[in-house]
């Protein structure tokens, strides 16, 4: 029971799948959670000290149910990773309401309603969040109207977390990825696209999936004891540069 417990949503794949591997190198014992059952299970797969749960985050009674196994399982919860998030990009005008919600209920409603039902736990280990938002939820870009809205929701609902709960010693930051190299991203952009965000991106490449990783268990480590309400964009560089030329750039 003493042994540190985290909850990672989205422990499927990607970002959720290699901060799980890092909170197992770093001695924790691993709720990972998914509503891709069969992927999941095969994540899984190997891992001493994790265990899988199939949970959708934008539905009360599953998350409720989730955290209670967990619970079960594992006596108590150190870390939470709110991880879990969907992507719908297409024009504002033609974003119907049926695809914002899609979009909202994961990647927004389903931090505010696995954070609820986390906190009492959480305060008995005066425990850390991290919430996973995206450059996207920090600059606006074209064909994002649903997706950066809710991440900038993400950013926006852990400074309350932050504000709300630091009474309790439960620490509440955000981090916002850039572009990362994983399997779907390369996927579905285009040499092009490659290229631009190669010129946009100070460290002209996209990030690692465990580069992302190591900010978040730092954060949710006693090395980041003072650490609460921040967003940290792990982007190479890109948020950083805002409207600035590349080309201008080569020259210095």
């Amino acid at each position: 029971m003493d042994q540190k417990t985290a909850i990672v949503t989205g422990a499927a794949r990607g970002i959720g799948l290699a901060t799980t591997r890092l909170f197992l190198r770093d001695g924790y014992r691993v709720a990972m959670i998914d509503r891709d059952s069969a992927e999941l299970a095969r994540a899984a797969t190997g891992l001493a000290r994790a265990h899988p749960v199939d949970c959708d985050v934008s539905i009360p009674d599953q998350v409720d149910a989730m955290i209670a196994e967990t619970l079960d399982r594992f006596g108590r919860i150190d870390a939470l990773v709110n991880n879990a998030g969907v992507a719908d990009f297409g024009p504002l005008e033609d974003t119907g309401f049926d695809r914002w919600r899609t979009v909202m209920e994961t990647n927004l409603d389903g931090v505010f309603l696995t954070t609820q039902a986390a906190i009492p736990a959480l305060k008995r280990t005066r425990g850390a969040i991290v919430n996973i938002a995206s450059i996207s939820g920090l600059r606006a870009s074209t064909l994002r109207v649903a997706y950066g809205t809710s991440k900038a929701g993400v950013i926006q609902l852990t400074q309350q977390q932050a504000a709300e709960l630091g009474e309790h010693g439960i620490r509440a930051n955000c981090v916002a990825p850039g572009p990362v190299r994983t399997k779907l991203a390369m996927a579905v952009h285009s040499p092009d696209i490659i290229a631009a965000y190669h010129d946009a991106i100070p460290l002209n490449r996209y990030g690692a999936e465990d580069e992302i990783a190591e900010v978040i268990t730092f954060l949710c480590s006693d090395k980041a004891s003072y650490v609460t309400g921040q967003t940290i964009a792990v982007d190479g560089g890109f948020e950083a540069t805002g409207i600035g030329l590349p080309a201008l750039r080569s020259r210095t």
